[in-house]
């Protein structure tokens, strides 16, 4: 179980005062970044001439955010050949109450747009 742990920002409030929905994908997008880069993953990425895409996304929100609450992102990764799924559940510090849970589903690609297989040795640092 990787965290990420964020405060969220003016900017990404909505005339409603509370973060717009759109933004927690941000979130959870951020989440992975800072899981590749802790696991040293990005570099991994750019020398393999691979790329991660997004192909589906699912999010039910539970709780509104609002201006500077502090966050943690909880993200589990699960391997369903061929796909990357990450599930992130998203909560208050301090009270641990969900405030919104999604599903990611990745694949791999080439710089030409070709699926590729997961490789063995990115898998073995994820799971």
């Amino acid at each position: 179980m990787f965290e990420y742990k964020f405060n969220a920002r003016g900017y990404e409030l909505d005339s409603y005062g509370h973060v717009n929905h759109a933004v927690y994908l941000n979130y959870f997008e951020q989440a992975r970044w800072e899981l590749f880069q802790q696991l040293d993953l990005v570099r991994y990425f750019k020398e393999n001439d691979l790329l991660l895409v997004v192909i589906e996304v699912q999010a039910r929100y539970h709780r509104e955010i609002n201006l500077f609450d502090k966050m943690v992102v909880r993200t589990e990764i699960i391997h369903e050949a061929p796909y990357l799924v990450f599930r992130h559940r998203m909560y208050f510090i301090g009270t641990n109450i969900k405030a919104c849970t999604g599903m990611v589903k990745t694949l791999f690609t080439d710089k030409g747009k070709l699926v590729r297989d997961i490789p063995q040795d990115f898998l073995n640092k994820l799971l």
